[in-house]
């Protein structure tokens, strides 16, 4: 089932190794917004993307950016028959900043996003503001304004579908069995070992737990034959106990252009 995020302010999170800088004046010479308007799917869904174009060095950041850095976030206050929105994440690149790994983008990227009008049949208008983070030696959060009337028809826009194509790939896709998952308790929070059929230059392994009360500690990650083992601790940001839903797991590995998303973790 597709789910579309409701449409509120999204606060910015930080997490950040480098140095923030309060950004003054034009952004161009650092990054620039386009937006592409996409189609009309024939569900009615409308389907759109937002080119980010970064200066040569810079890079922004994936959905889960890792030990450092600001994941995207979209305010649509301004849209009108707009009832929900999904972003689509191409395969991230791996960066290593400060000796701390992040995932993102370099050069150029396309997010498609995927949007639910609220009145069946009538036009879409999207306005409001992208705010991501980008970073070369200091980074800087952002903020882009957007504002495009979508077009009714299906005529498909090439860079918007190839993006959309460069997706990670479901297990079965990959031709891989599932991820297991073994939690032992600690004093303070929990330890999730992840043991995943590796893929070929598989070189890092993302943990999302789908709930923001919960902290992840950077993954450690080891080659035990053909598996690929993750290791993470999991505690709550305020000290309480910690509840981990297995089916609300998302593990991600990554390495060589390509990834593989695994939905929940079986116990091991």
């Amino acid at each position: 089932m597709t789910r579309f995020s409701r449409l509120a302010p999204i606060a910015l999170s930080f997490a950040l190794a480098a140095p923030a800088a309060a950004i003054s004046g034009p952004v161009d010479d650092i990054v620039r917004l386009d937006m592409l308007p996409g189609w009309r799917a024939e569900d009615g869904t409308q389907m759109a993307g937002f080119r980010i174009s970064l200066a040569p060095g810079w890079k922004t950041y994936w959905r889960a950016p890792g030990e450092a850095g600001i994941p995207p976030a979209v305010n649509w206050s301004g849209s009108t028959n707009v009832a929900g929105a999904r972003l689509h994440w191409p395969v991230p690149e791996i960066f290593e900043l400060g000796g701390f790994e992040t995932y993102g983008y370099s050069e150029q990227v396309v997010l498609p996003v995927e949007i639910a009008p609220r009145r069946a049949g009538e036009a879409v208008r999207i306005s409001g503001q992208l705010e991501i983070g980008v970073c070369d030696d200091v980074c800087v959060p952002v903020m882009l304004d957007f504002d495009a009337d979508l077009p009714q028809g299906p005529r498909r826009d090439p860079s918007l579908a190839l993006a959309l194509a460069d997706r990670a790939k479901s297990p079965d896709e990959a031709g891989l069995g599932p991820a297991r998952c073994a939690i032992r308790p600690e004093a303070e929070g929990l330890t999730l070992t992840a043991t995943l059929p590796a893929m070929a230059g598989a070189r890092a392994v993302v943990v999302e737990t789908g709930d923001p009360s919960l902290w992840t500690s950077p993954v450690e990650t080891r080659r035990e034959g053909g598996a690929l083992v993750a290791s993470t601790r999991i505690s709550h940001v305020a000290g309480g106990p910690v509840a981990l839903d297995r089916s609300g797991l998302v593990l991600t590995m990554i390495g060589g252009g390509k990834a593989v998303e695994f939905a929940g973790c079986a116990p091991a």
